[in-house]
């Protein structure tokens, strides 16, 4: 009888499992249209190419299949917002993913900020995922800004390092920041609810995965932050009347399964 049940049981688990798996190489992508309100991009616009936790243990998408997604989209600028990997010897494998986002010509660059997984590499391997990052075109922020400008317009790009691990500074990061349009790119969204007397225009974010397995609802998210608790998981929010989005990511971390979520490439246009 414990035989038949256990067969059963495997009847049922495995087609789970494997649509689960394929789950994982069913691309989303999502585009996202924020109206300016305070005429900083008047009568111009800004389209941001997101991707966000990599996690290149556990990615389904080649570098080809990337950029088959993105390459025809004319793009002004590309936010990577974190957890690229956690094992040193992933890093070479980030590479051919630069190449493909460098070969998109992003008019206003490539810039990055670090996820917690991304701090589980030792010293002298984080410095190396930061200058292979560097070296392929992408400028790391970590709790620092810079300013581009835009059709004569100013853009604060504000990169504040992770908060989940407790190496954000907003004070650092906004220090000498003079006025613009305040975009900001950081790994954990909880980050917002720190940011009353921080002013952004919008930010982006990921870590949550979309929950990664969100069936019936992604109860594991709990200890993630008060976000969680207040249904923001994924996708465009608002706190205190300020826009944050968080991306469900491009990879998988623990195991390469979606369950209610899939992978996502996020194009945001500025209005």
């Amino acid at each position: 009888m414990i035989l038949i049940f256990f067969l059963i049981f495997l009847i049922v688990l495995i087609p789970l499992i494997y649509k689960a798996n394929n789950n994982t190489k069913d691309v989303v992508i999502n585009n996202i249209s924020l109206e300016e309100t305070d005429g900083k991009f008047l009568n111009n616009h800004l389209k941001i190419l997101q991707l966000s936790d990599l996690h290149l243990e556990n990615i389904s998408i080649s570098p080809q299949e990337l950029r088959k997604l993105v390459e025809n989209e004319p793009i002004d600028l590309i936010a990577l917002t974190g957890d690229f990997l956690d094992r040193k010897r992933s890093i070479p494998k980030l590479i051919p993913y630069l190449e493909v986002l460098n070969n998109v010509n992003p008019t206003f660059g490539m810039y990055a900020v670090f996820g917690n997984h991304d701090y589980v590499l030792k010293d002298k391997y984080f410095h190396r995922l930061k200058e292979t990052l560097e070296e392929n075109g992408c400028r790391t922020l970590q709790n620092e800004h810079l300013t581009i400008e835009v059709k004569g317009q100013r853009l604060n790009i504000i990169g504040i390092d992770d908060y989940s691990t407790n190496r954000s500074d907003l004070l650092q990061s906004y220090n000498g920041l003079e006025e613009g349009y305040n975009l900001v790119l950081t790994h954990d969204p909880n980050l917002v609810l720190e940011m009353k007397e921080f002013h952004f225009d919008y930010l982006l974010s990921g870590h949550f995965h979309g929950g990664q397995i969100h069936w019936p609802k992604p109860y594991h998210l709990i200890k993630m932050g008060k976000l969680v608790r207040m249904k923001m998981v994924k996708g465009l929010h608002y706190h205190n009347g300020k826009p944050f989005y968080i991306s469900e990511g491009l990879g998988q971390t623990g195991v390469n399964i979606r369950i209610g979520s899939r992978p996502e490439i996020t194009f945001h246009t500025l209005t």
